[in-house]
């Protein structure tokens, strides 16, 4: 075990920032090294729990078998939400915790959670009608302490119409002006690792674990294979956590292979980006599909429009999940049905995915069998062989079940529980005492707004350690995809900073360039590649190939099958 005073020794300040151990010394620490926790699986609430126990003193590992957020936490809605429709089904606890969270967020990672604005129209002979939706916003606000951006506002049939012109006006009562917040879901699990590294974990990703080592009938370790090396390692630790969420019920198979129920039943969500224009909105609305009366979204994202998403049991692999052409055409004709004059055609839709969303399965932990009833909090379950797992949970209480986790762990190893330092220690870049001001300079310093922004946004306080490579070597100011602001020195940053290995992980995840281009960054991923392959040592041959991989995840995450999975 660490010191805790060792463990909160992070960088306070953009000139601090610190590159993590070489991929082959973190390697090495697995093999050779005993750790207090071993946590599989780099999603939000992995890379959450390997930072909350980093920074407690324990010592820690955490290893993912693609990148940090690869899965779920990288194809959210991006959203760190009280929950207002959770309210329906009577989830007041957890809405009451969401609220606080996104609260804390808003503080903690001012860069990455920002306030969001929300229009909820109502029309006549809606599902939730005008009394409803402004009895449940008063409960919103009351169950965040009426501690919100700001207080919700009924709005009449006029002042809709002046607020969101586009929107259909036959049938239009009024509604409703009410707040929570927008994230960049894949870059707050990745300021997690980040800072589980700069407290002192060892971080890996691209390694999955094959086997778990038992002693005496207890988990002690775990087989671990390195897909960027094939060198294969055993990890010793004291204390394993699953929190592999999707891929939650492979882990326990090799736990208890011959004894096991699902822990987890897939929710498939799906969503589209079309550009902005095309829309026309001015702040993010909250509508009831005319299809099947559920809560959708339409999101601004820079340029872009986000609409989402559906909620519908999957039995499909979490890694080969996608959106199909029934869940297109589902979404389109919801958002035409509220923007006649749009006409939105699959020929707009920029890019489309889907994630699977771990909820609690049917029968576990007495959860209900309807994907869109059912419950985002979260359980904690140990194996006999002692395997601590996270299951459920949404992307908005991530570090409250971090935060679970750990104490759970505590008690496992036998360990007075120690307070959680994540309730009121910054993110990584989050050390930002004006937001406006770093917006101010970044504008003064780039020289192009929506760079400028876009630094700002991605990595707060350390933009200008981003924007420094370009002094040095002028070639990085370059873009890396037409009209959209991300620039070529993020790709050596990525490798540098951020762990980055493969070009998904930079365009994919780091970046959204992937999301915001119509080849889904192949041309992108050109560029890209030039300025990582003399960081990562790749000659032109390994070079093709990782651009034949790109190639082959772009159509992996972004393909859109004929039918549904």
């Amino acid at each position: 075990m660490r010191s805790e005073s060792a463990a909160l020794r992070q960088p306070s300040s953009e000139a601090e920032v610190p590159s993590p151990p070489p991929r082959a010394d973190r390697l090495r620490a697995l093999a050779t090294e005993e750790f207090d926790l071993l946590i599989i699986g780099g999603g939000v609430t992995g890379s959450g729990s390997a930072r909350d126990a980093a920074l407690r003193g324990l010592k820690v590992a955490l290893v993912e078998r693609d990148d940090f957020a690869s899965g779920t936490s990288s194809r959210s809605s991006r959203l760190i939400h009280g929950g207002l429709r959770y309210l329906e089904h009577g989830h007041l606890g957890l809405v009451f915790e969401s609220s606080i969270e996104r609260r804390r967020l808003l503080q903690l990672a001012p860069h990455l959670v920002r306030p969001l604005a929300f229009i909820w129209p109502v029309y006549e002979g809606a599902r939730v009608p005008r009394w409803k939706l402004n009895a449940g916003l008063m409960l919103y606000d009351a169950l965040s302490l009426f501690r919100n951006v700001k207080g919700y506002q009924r709005l009449n049939l006029r002042q809709v119409q002046e607020m969101e012109p586009g929107l259909r006006s036959d049938g239009l009562k009024g509604g409703a002006r009410y707040y929570d917040a927008a994230t960049d879901d894949a870059r707050l699990t990745l300021a997690n690792a980040v800072g589980a590294s700069e407290a002192g974990a060892t971080v890996l990703n691209h390694a999955s674990v094959r086997g778990l080592v038992l002693h005496e009938g207890q988990a002690r370790g775990a087989v671990v294979m390195d897909h960027l090396t094939g060198q294969e390692v055993t990890v010793r630790a004291r204390a394993i956590v699953n929190a592999t969420g999707p891929w939650s019920d492979e882990i326990r198979k090799l736990d208890a292979p011959d004894h096991m129920s699902s822990a987890v039943r897939g929710s498939k969500g799906v969503h589209l980006a079309v550009p902005r224009e095309r829309l026309g909105h001015r702040d993010a609305l909250t509508l009831l599909s005319p299809k099947d009366g559920r809560v959708m979204f339409v999101l601004p994202a820079e340029g872009f429009t986000i609409i989402g998403t559906t909620e519908t049991s999957t039995r499909a692999h979490p890694a080969e999940v996608r959106a199909s052409e029934a869940d297109v055409a589902y979404l389109l004709e919801s958002a035409n049905a509220f923007f006649p004059d749009a006409h939105l055609t699959r020929e707009d839709v920029v890019s489309a995915w889907a994630g699977i969303r771990p909820l609690v399965a049917s029968g576990y932990h007495g959860a209900p069998t309807d994907a869109g009833s059912a419950s985002r909090e979260h359980a904690i379950d140990v194996s006999p062989s002692g395997v601590l797992a996270i299951s459920g949970g949404k992307l908005t209480t991530y570090r409250v079940m971090a935060r679970d986790v750990v104490d759970a762990v505590e008690r496992h190893l036998g360990q007075a529980r120690r307070k959680s330092p994540t309730e009121t220690l910054p993110l990584p870049g989050g050390d930002i005492p004006s937001l406006d001001a770093e917006f101010a300079a970044a504008r003064a310093e780039v020289g192009d707004d929506a760079t400028a922004v876009h630094l700002v946004r991605a990595y707060g306080s350390r933009w200008r350690r981003v924007w420094a490579l370009t002094r040095a070597e002028p070639a990085l100011a370059r873009p890396l995809a037409d009209g959209l602001p991300y620039r070529a020195a993020e790709a050596a940053w990525g490798v540098t900073h951020e762990l980055a290995h493969t070009l998904s992980d930079l365009l994919v995840r780091r970046l959204k360039v992937a999301f915001e281009t119509r080849d889904q960054g192949r041309a992108a991923a050109r560029v890209a590649a030039e300025v990582m392959a003399p960081r990562l040592g790749w000659d032109a041959a390994e070079t093709q190939r990782q651009l034949a991989t790109y190639d082959a995840d772009a159509l992996r995450i972004f393909g859109v099958d004929s039918a549904d999975a």
